[in-house]
Parts: C-alpha cells; sequence; structure tokens
C-alpha cells in the first residue's frame, strides 16, 4: 500500500487524497468518512476536506443514502490512471509549447554537479531522452543495461545512436584505468550539445553535467575514440 500511496503522490494527490482513495479502492463497497479515516490513518478532523478534494478531481464519487448519510465510491482505478494519463499528455504538450517562450538563455553554459549514484544515473537518462539528433554514448554493461530502454527509444524516433560497451576488453588502457579505481566510467553526450561524464562504484557515484562547448567535444571525442 505504501508503494501506491507513493506513486499516486507522483502524479499529484496529496498523502492523504492517496490514502483515502486506496482505502476506498479496497473496501469493495462505498465508505463513509469515519470509515475512511478509520481504515486509512487520515484524521477525522481533515477526512471530509481530503474527500471532497477526491470528489473534485473525479476520484471519488458521493452516494446519498437514507437518512442524510453520505458514502464515497472510487473511480475504478483503471479508469483513474487513464484519465491521470492524459491530463499528463495534454499538460505535456501545451508545456512544450509555451515553456521555451518564456526561458532565458542562460549567460554562461549550464554545469552542475552529481553526487550520487541515482542522481547521475537520473541525469544520464535526461541526457539520452532530450537527444533529438545524435547520442553518443560510453556505458559499462551494469549502465548500458539500465539506459538501453531509453537509448532504444531514442533510435525509433530517428536519433542518430553510437554506443560502446566498455570494461568488454581489460587489455585496452582506458578499461584498466576505470577498473584500478574500482569505479566504471559513464560518458552520455546529446546532440553535441550537452554532456555527461561520470563515474559509480560499490552503489556511490558521482559526476557532472554540462553543457561547456570543450567538455562536450571532449566527451564526444572520447566516445568516438572508443569504437
Amino acid at each position: 500500500m505504501r508503494d501506491v500511496v507513493e506513486q499516486l503522490q507522483r502524479l499529484g494527490m496529496s498523502g492523504y487524497e492517496a490514502k483515502a482513495y486506496v482505502t476506498l479502492v479496497g473496501a469493495g463497497r462505498p465508505l463513509n468518512g469515519y470509515e475512511v479515516a478509520k481504515r486509512s490513518g487520515v484524521p477525522r478532523s481533515t477526512v471530509y476536506e481530503t474527500l471532497g478534494k477526491l470528489v473534485s478531481r473525479g476520484a471519488a464519487y458521493e452516494l446519498h443514502e437514507e437518512e442524510g448519510a453520505v458514502g464515497y465510491q472510487p473511480l475504478p482505478p483503471a479508469a483513474l490512471l487513464e484519465r491521470m494519463r492524459r491530463e499528463f499528455d495534454d499538460s505535456m504538450e501545451s508545456l512544450q509549447s509555451s515553456l521555451p517562450t518564456i526561458a532565458a538563455p542562460p549567460e554562461v553554459p549550464p554545469t552542475h554537479n552529481l553526487r550520487d549514484a541515482e542522481s547521475l544515473l537520473t541525469r544520464a537518462g535526461d541526457v539520452v531522452a532530450a537527444a533529438r539528433s545524435a547520442l553518443l554514448v560510453a556505458a559499462w554493461p551494469e549502465e548500458t543495461a539500465l539506459l538501453s530502454p531509453l537509448v532504444g527509444r531514442a533510435a525509433k524516433r530517428g536519433v542518430e545512436v553510437s554506443a560502446t560497451c566498455l570494461g568488454t576488453e581489460p587489455d585496452r588502457a582506458g578499461d584498466r584505468a576505470c577498473e584500478d579505481d574500482g569505479s566504471r566510467l559513464l560518458v552520455v553526450v546529446g546532440d553535441r550539445r550537452e554532456a555527461l561524464i561520470g563515474g559509480l562504484a560499490n552503489g556511490a557515484g558521482w559526476g557532472v553535467y554540462t553543457q561547456d562547448r570543450a567538455v562536450v567535444l571532449l566527451a564526444a571525442q572520447y566516445v568516438v575514440g572508443r569504437r
């Protein structure tokens, strides 16, 4: 249940809304506010406000019963997820056309450090997903496997992909250097415009993302030279 609640929060529900919705879905019958509060852990002082928000977003419906009692029935999960998907797609289409119009060009090329494996791999995925014409990747098998779905999508949308798997030929100087300090090198270059360079070892990660022209060209040359 905790995982489902967290995923619903990522899609825009508050913690209380997600808990209340999951409780309604799991009940198999309409529940009143008291029952939702008791089963979900949502405070009784806020449960009706929470249920009202679910009703407003169309994730639940009010059922007016005899003697003025009100019950709540959830929108079926499949219908809710499809609605969320449509709303997300609509928002993305709108932002793709409107957000770039208000973005000021950076005064200096953006550069920032990445201090753990999760942020490194997430940022690498961003570079892959943003590529529109050319993508260069040099990665060890572990990271190649993680990035391959995104790389495959890039290829399907017409991006020219050049990928090199590191660590498979230990007699090469570059691969030995990675092995000596226990790290696995990861280099991703998108459209020769942005680059991610980093390393991973024992669950840790570190690296840098940049649009600095000189660094991007050096990173691209490294990948090309590894082919």
